[in-house]
């Protein structure tokens, strides 16, 4: 398992990050095929299919409950005789289309021809009800725009054509081809009052079927829409990874000739006797080689994490122990007062230790750090399957605007141009590991920024390499 991502240390915004391509993101999420935050994004065009299919069915059980009230009201309230078997078996037929509907949902693929399908025989069943009660003088013919609408919300504009003709050859033929109904003598003079009242009611249903499985056709659709579109946001995101990752691995090439030569240079001053007599310039040597040293492993880890060298193997350890190495080497780096350390994870775990996990959480604390120099709060917490890492500050804390667009790129306080960059890669790190990130401002002053990291892959990687 290589490094997710290099990530060198920044400003709360991250403002001088290194880091690897996305394409060679390779966390413990990854190994163990575990979905990031990202997962339902990636969602079918099928599942808005079957969101529109099952409320096909409940229009559908709607439809079967107002035939059955309907005739009722006609064959008892009104006197009028009507052919009760063939009409039941209409409504039979229904039901089993609407059994077979969910069956389908659950068992294959719905797409635009299985939708055609079902509403095709939506408007058979139609046709055959009217066809037996009256024809095209009965008032529930203005059911098929009810179809015609539903087809125009579900279906592409070919196949919402096909429902057209389907329907005005429906009702050309119940012009023609229908089983008059016989009324009863004290009812025969009222034709035309019934035809209106019937007009009324059919109206009244169509206008709120309408608006009741309109709006949620369309909320569905618009939630496809919004999941396409935060994929192609994510591709985007992750195309710029790739960029800057190229960036940095020829920036880490281009470096290491100078700093080889800065190494080779630094130990021939050391060993000379007339500086090795001088103490104070002796220590400034070998902060210096200390300093190249530390820019030299960060240029191998941006190369291991474009996969372009390699390194060691990660090791196994715990999550208190990696904990405690970060908190300890942070502090040898930055400031050994400035930390508070809290760590409450309780019962120790075995996890990977892998350079990926300890540079998000140092890019984190160097951000808050830059902010609030003077103290920073590291807070380890586990919450069910969730290791969670809070990282508050006493700074001046986040602009509204930069809440809102957390992990976008070049979201930065600072107004430096390429700055922003950090945060947005810890983000996008983060979420390929099957995480999540949060921010706030304290109510008393402040920052917190929250790492929510699954403990699952980690733990079963370290298994593995047990």
């Amino acid at each position: 398992m290589r490094p997710a991502a290099e990530l060198e240390r920044g400003g709360r915004d991250g403002g001088r990050p290194l880091a690897s391509p996305a394409g060679n993101l390779e966390g413990p999420a990854a190994a163990q095929g575990l979905a990031a935050p990202w997962g339902p994004l990636a969602a079918s065009p099928d599942a808005t299919s079957r969101k529109n299919m099952l409320l096909l069915v409940q229009l559908r059980w709607i439809a079967v409950v107002g035939q059955i009230l309907t005739i009722a009201f006609v064959q008892v309230g009104l006197g009028i005789a009507l052919p009760l078997a063939p009409m039941a078996a209409v409504i039979a037929a229904l039901i089993v289309l609407n059994l077979g509907s969910l069956t389908w949902v659950e068992r294959a693929e719905v797409n635009n021809r299985g939708l055609l399908a079902v509403l095709l025989l939506d408007v058979v069943a139609l046709t055959a009800q009217l066809y037996l009660s009256g024809g095209a003088t009965n008032p529930f013919t203005f059911l098929y725009l009810l179809q015609v609408t539903l087809a125009v919300v579900l279906l592409g504009l070919r196949s919402s054509w096909v429902l057209v003709a389907m329907t005005c050859a429906c009702f050309a033929a119940l012009t023609l081809y229908h089983r008059p109904l016989a009324l009863p003598h004290p009812r025969a003079g009222d034709l035309f009052s019934l035809h209106i009242l019937g007009m009324l009611i059919c109206f009244a249903l169509d206008a709120a079927l309408l608006v009741v499985f309109a709006t949620r056709i369309t909320r569905n659709l618009r939630e496809r829409d919004a999941r396409l579109a935060a994929l192609k946001q994510h591709q985007a995101e992750q195309d710029h990874i790739v960029r800057m990752g190229l960036l940095a691995s020829g920036a880490a090439h281009e470096l290491g000739t100078p700093l080889a030569s800065l190494a080779v240079i630094l130990n021939d001053w050391r060993h000379m006797p007339e500086l090795a007599r001088m103490p104070g310039v002796s220590q400034e040597i070998q902060e210096m080689q200390s300093a190249v040293q530390r820019c030299k492993a960060i240029l191998t880890r941006i190369l291991l994490s474009a996969g372009e060298a390699r390194g060691e193997a990660p090791r196994v350890s715990s999550v208190n122990a990696l904990l405690d190495e970060i908190v300890r080497e942070w502090r040898v780096h930055r400031s050994a007062t400035t930390l508070k350390y809290d760590n409450e994870f309780g019962a120790d775990l075995p996890i990977v230790s892998d350079s990926v996990l300890k540079q998000m959480v140092c890019n984190v604390l160097d951000n808050a750090f830059e902010a609030s120099p003077g103290w920073v709060h590291l807070e380890v917490a586990r919450d069910g399957d969730l290791l969670v890492l809070t990282v508050s500050d006493i700074g001046p804390g986040f602009p509204p605007e930069m809440l809102e667009r957390l992990g976008k790129p070049y979201q930065s306080s600072k107004g430096r141009l390429g700055g922003g960059l950090g945060l947005f890669l810890v983000v996008n790190v983060v979420r390929k590991l099957g995480g999540s990130v949060s921010a706030c401002n304290n109510s008393e002053g402040g920052a917190s920024v929250t790492l929510s990291l699954p403990l699952a892959p980690l733990t079963i990687g370290a298994r593995a390499h047990a």
